[in-house]
């Protein structure tokens, strides 16, 4: 698993220290747990070294960066609280509870400071506590307090609060200087990297936010700052450009500049209203994406947007979602000329999921094993009430579009379903440009009281799911504790353009909301026997696909999905009839064709049409006009002139039927 080596000699008990002396491993894992380098180990464990550079190794570079981080703001700021600073993707943050926000010079500052602890060579040494030696020592720190009387809450304590506290023992981690003092401490499960030192010069503060501790609006409201930490500075500064690549591709910023979305104030926080040309881009997508269903043998239903509180209570929502519902609509209530009820009202959500009507249209009637697999599908419109610091452009909305699937099956034909959903999910995703993928199975681990069903319902389940992933020959990792507390669950994840891993397609196996609901089809042998739902989305949502979909192509769709896909420029007026001659036939064919006809001069139509990223343009004059020809200039500016009408027109069409991303005269070829 490793190129690094233990040395023969050495003898045991040893730490990590002795068996892998190279500086590149900077932490242990031992019989699966992942260690300080400075952990005993006997010769009976399993041990492998954690290098830098790998996945375990990057997040004990961040979350120790984000330790020193915490310790430069409290070296300036000493009645500065701490919150949680975990690692994440790319990077780490940490929370802090201050008298004022903190503003771009104070970052400097802080970095500053960070520098000045790192070249100290403060030593990270663990410290095990009870839970009274650790209230009495962090007695200052009152979020500290707070997570310490929530260990083993789990889920409950708060976003990242496992970096600080588990099930098991409490433990400090101390910064430790030359001299052997202990200059700050902090509540943390680590484990981290040997010293300060080890941080080296590739990481930097990028950005600060308020966020509410322990994610509720309840609580305060806390300073939060953002960082990233890498092995190397070229790795930062790869980092960087990877950043300044993404914010050009931004789809809120692309959405603005290409007319394709907004976020009106007038309508909420949110919500958002699809403009002409990106209805188009949206409609492009809805109408393949219902082809290729049609033809798996999915049918369409329709479900409306609200329903009464009845059906999300036995769909158990209201119990287990009811914090990310709208509030109740009151409806139906009667009253008499006095003001008395004569008839109580009844409570209506906004649904959340699309699932219990699906669900519903199943129990309309009796089902045979014959009428299994169902597969229903639908672009249901679904609402959640999310927190207005979670909101992001299209990638995180209150009101969104679901290309939701749910098929009903007998366990029999789990794993072959599962297998056509997956090998169907794929396919769809590469007609639209995608074709990087890996699969992440989620299962279930060793607590049973966090789940529900049978051992065996798990076990051929899981096996059904893992055979599928397996067979499909990409990369797979387990994981569990991960799955539905009903059901395990494959989640598909792909790459951009920009090499951003994004994750996208989910096919989840539930038998608890046929429990629920009672769901039954008669078998072969005429026993009434329960169903298994899958739910499957597709795209997530079409919302947040588009929104992929707009920054890997960095707003330059293929042609297919072009808003526009040609726009006819004649060199002068005079040649406006012959191009728009072309530009009708091209429109009577269904191509999304345009003529310009604005007094601009030809270089400024193409600049324009260039800026909106048109993925064809045609240009006719003279030479074209007296020889029945047009010629094509594309995104890069290179251009293909004097091609025949006839030519022209069957390269457009099929440019569009091979879903061609056409940037290039080559592309075009």
């Amino acid at each position: 698993m490793t190129d690094v080596d233990i040395p023969s000699t050495v003898p045991y008990p040893a730490d990590g220290f002795a068996l892998f002396p190279d500086r590149s491993v900077i932490a242990l894992r031992v019989n699966g747990e992942l260690k300080d380098l400075a952990t005993v180990v006997d010769e009976t464990d399993a041990v492998e070294p954690v290098t830098i550079d790998s996945p375990d190794g990057l997040g004990i570079l961040r979350h120790s960066t984000a330790h020193v981080l915490a310790q430069a703001v409290q070296r300036i700021d000493p009645q500065a609280n701490l919150g949680i600073g975990p690692p994440i993707t790319d990077g780490f943050y940490y929370d802090f509870g201050v008298e004022h926000p903190f503003s771009t010079d104070d970052l400097k500052a802080i970095e500053k400071e960070m520098q000045r602890i790192i070249r100290e060579g403060q030593r990270f040494v663990r410290r095990v506590v009870t839970d009274d030696e650790a209230r009495a020592e962090l007695v200052d720190e009152p979020f500290k307090l707070e997570l310490i009387g929530l260990k083993g809450g789990g889920k409950e304590a708060a976003e990242g609060a496992a970096v600080e506290v588990g099930a098991g023992e409490l433990t400090i981690y101390d910064n430790v200087d030359r001299d052997g003092q202990t200059v700050w401490k902090d509540l943390c499960r680590g484990p981290h990297l040997p010293s300060t030192r080890q941080i080296g010069n590739g990481w930097a503060l990028t950005r600060v936010a308020g966020a509410y501790w322990r994610g509720s609006e309840k609580n305060p409201q806390l300073q939060r700052i953002y960082g990233t930490a890498w092995p190397s500075k070229d790795e930062l500064r790869a980092y960087q450009q990877r950043l300044e690549e993404a914010a050009k591709r931004d789809h809120r910023k692309l959405g603005k500049e290409l007319d394709l979305f907004s976020f009106p104030d007038e309508i909420g926080s949110g919500l958002s209203v699809w403009h002409p040309r990106g209805g188009v881009v949206r409609q492009e997508m809805e109408q393949h994406a219902l082809r290729r269903h049609r033809a798996a043998g999915y049918t369409y239903v329709y479900t409306p947007h609200i329903a009464k509180q009845d059906l999300f209570l036995q769909s158990n929502h209201l119990v287990t979602y009811k914090e990310g519902m709208f509030p109740p609509i009151h409806l139906d209530e009667e009253r008499d000329e006095h003001g008395e009820i004569t008839k109580h009202g009844v409570d209506y959500y906004l649904k959340p999921m699309n699932c219990p009507m699906h669900i519903l249209i199943y129990k309309e009637r009796a089902r045979s094993y014959r009428d299994l697999p169902m597969r229903l599908a639908e672009n249901g419109t679904v609402y959640r009430n999310e927190l207005s610091g979670a909101l992001h452009g299209l990638t995180r909305v209150r009101g969104f579009t679901q290309d939701d699937s749910h098929l009903f099956v007998t366990p029999e034909q789990l794993e072959e379903e599962t297998t056509r959903v997956l090998e169907f999910v794929i396919s769809m995703l590469r007609d639209f440009g995608l074709s990087e993928f890996e699969l992440e199975l989620s299962m279930r681990d060793d607590e049973k009281d966090k789940w529900i069903g049978s051992d065996e319902f798990w076990e051929y389940s899981t096996d059904a799911l893992r055979n599928v992933a397996l067979n499909s020959g990409l990369k797979l990792t387990e994981v569990p504790g991960e799955a539905a507390f009903y059901g395990p669950k494959i989640d598909l994840k792909t790459k951009d353009a920009i090499g951003r891993t994004w994750q996208l397609s989910t096919v989840q196996v539930d038998p608890n909301l046929p429990d629920r609901f009672e769901l039954e089809y008669t078998d072969r042998d005429g026993q009434k026997k329960r169903p298994i739902m899958i739910h499957r989305a597709l795209f997530g949502s079409i919302e947040r696909f588009f929104a992929i979909l707009l920054e890997h192509y960095a707003g330059a769709f293929p042609v297919w999905l072009s808003p526009v896909q040609v726009v006819g420029i004649p060199v002068a007026e005079e040649y406006a009839d012959y191009l728009g001659g072309v530009i009708d036939q091209l429109k009577l064919d269904g191509v999304r064709a345009e003529l310009d006809h604005s007094d601009d001069r030809m270089q400024k139509k193409i600049r324009t049409h260039t800026t909106h990223k048109v993925p064809l343009l045609l240009i006719a004059g003279e030479q074209d006009r007296s020889g029945g020809t047009v010629s094509f200039r594309f995104r890069d500016g290179s251009q293909q002139n004097g091609v025949p009408i006839a030519d022209a027109v069957r390269r457009i069409h099929d440019a569009i039927a091979s879903r061609a991303l056409v940037d290039t005269a080559e592309d075009f070829a």
